[in-house]
């Protein structure tokens, strides 16, 4: 229910204008009153999963180069007029888009258009080899977080030598070896304006944010409207990844290939989520950490790509508490998908999920990055009531149908690191005999 004071439009209702300028450009914005700032993003349909094996990377490392001068601005002088703005400015690489984004005050943004705009169209490829140091001290920070980078051997065990398996952030051998020109060819290829998605949210107009961005526009070069992404046609054999290391615990996931974007049952998967290891009454957090005591940090993930995803959890053990931590693990999936669920525990799962979807509503940043991201995506942005009702409609049915089809053991990849892989995989064994069966061979 929305409750409606006079005089008031409550921040929960999200009303937005859907535009495309001549270049290809596609353009949302969404007008919320009483604040004074604009959070802007330009979302680029460009991920790791869109390179060559021979540019893995490429999109993470353009990312750090858009900062470091364009055409009109120098490294310094970008950085310097976002400190002066007193505005926020930063970017992100995913698996499947970039997103340069930037919250600034209302009568600014002008200014902060025509920065970034010159960024990400017009970037010099500037200090190439100071950056490109950069980005392998951020892939060895990676390597030396066990708690991160099993993260990115579980998508090599799931997905195996297809795209969505590379780690985002590159590899340290092609790093040190690409060049400016294949990067150059990369970006030209990539940052087309038709590849391109504008989301703004705040205190602005939306025909004077298309008055600014069509005068932006002969900065970018013509490319193709909108790159055709290779599918993944059938996801390869659950997998298994281990990495060595003098760490105190085991880092471990288990994971199986998951729902794409588009996929309706998305809600159900966000509900398993919950269910399973996705909050502090969640059923792994209970069992694992607050009654036994195994472990201090352990969750589950799920994620959604254009034609697949992912699920899975992840859990930090000492030795001694491994193999227990996945029994329980495997227990409580199976547990669930039997059926054994309450009622009272969806609609907690329901509450949780229904909660933090408002809260986030109240964030323009957050709106802005809903609005890009779906767009980019090309996924219905469906409004507050219709996400609501569909998390609603959600059945214990559903959601153990969900979790006996995604996360049976017979499906499930394996990835750990610690000291000693005898022990990870005896515990994996217990859970999957095939899979390390598979691997022994």
């Amino acid at each position: 229910m929305v409750l409606r004071a006079r005089g008031y439009d409550p921040p929960v209702v999200q009303r937005y204008v859907l535009a495309e300028l001549d270049s290809g450009m596609r353009v949302v914005t969404e007008r919320v009153r009483g604040v004074r700032s604009v959070a802007i993003g330009f979302w680029i349909g460009a991920g790791s999963r869109d390179e060559r094996n021979a540019k893995a990377g490429a999109s993470h490392f353009i990312e750090h180069l858009l900062f470091k001068g364009s055409s009109n601005y120098s490294a310094h002088e970008i950085a310097s007029i976002f400190d002066r703005l007193g505005g926020e400015l930063n970017a992100a690489t995913s698996r499947e888009n970039t997103v340069v984004y930037a919250r600034v005050p209302d009568d600014k943004l002008e200014l902060a258009i025509d920065v970034i705009t010159d960024m990400v169209y017009t970037p010099l490829f500037a200090e190439l080899d100071a950056e490109r140091a950069v980005v392998l001290e951020e892939i060895a920070m990676y390597e030396d977080t066990p708690q991160e980078y099993v993260h990115d051997l579980i998508a090599e065990a799931v997905f195996g030598r297809h795209p969505l398996g590379r780690p985002v952030v590159g590899e340290a051998s092609i790093i040190q070896s690409i060049s400016r020109r294949s990067l150059a060819s990369y970006h030209r290829a990539m940052y087309a304006p038709g590849n391109v998605v504008v989301a703004a949210v705040g205190n602005l107009e939306h025909d004077r944010l298309m008055d600014l961005l069509e005068d932006a526009g002969n900065k970018a070069a013509e490319g193709p409207r909108r790159p055709i992404r290779s599918p993944l046609v059938r996801a390869p054999a659950p997998g298994l990844r281990f990495q060595q290391k003098r760490t105190e615990q085991y880092h471990v996931c288990l994971a199986a290939p998951g729902i794409a974007r588009s996929d309706r049952r998305r809600f159900v998967v966000s509900l398993l989520d919950a269910i399973l290891g996705g909050s502090a009454s969640s059923r792994l957090f209970q069992e694992i950490r607050e009654k036994r005591g195994m472990a201090y940090s352990v969750y589950t993930f799920a994620s959604q790509y254009t034609d697949t995803g992912q699920v899975g959890l992840y859990v930090a053990t000492r030795e001694d508490n491994l193999r227990e931590c996945l029994d329980v693990a495997v227990e409580q999936i199976l547990d669930i998908a039997s059926g054994n669920m309450s009622s009272d525990e969806l609609e907690r799962a329901k509450d949780n999920l229904k909660s933090r979807i408002m809260l986030s509503m109240e964030s323009t940043s957050n709106r802005m990055s809903r609005l890009g991201k779906s767009l980019i995506t090309n996924t219905e942005i469906l409004s507050l009531a219709r996400i609501i009702a569909e998390v609603d409609a959600v059945t214990t049915e559903a959601v153990a149908e969900l979790a006996g089809l995604l996360l049976a053991p017979e499906r499930l990849s394996a990835a750990g690191i610690g000291p000693r892989q005898d022990r990870f995989l005896k515990a994996v064994e217990r859970v999957t005999p095939t899979l390390v069966a598979r691997a022994a061979a």
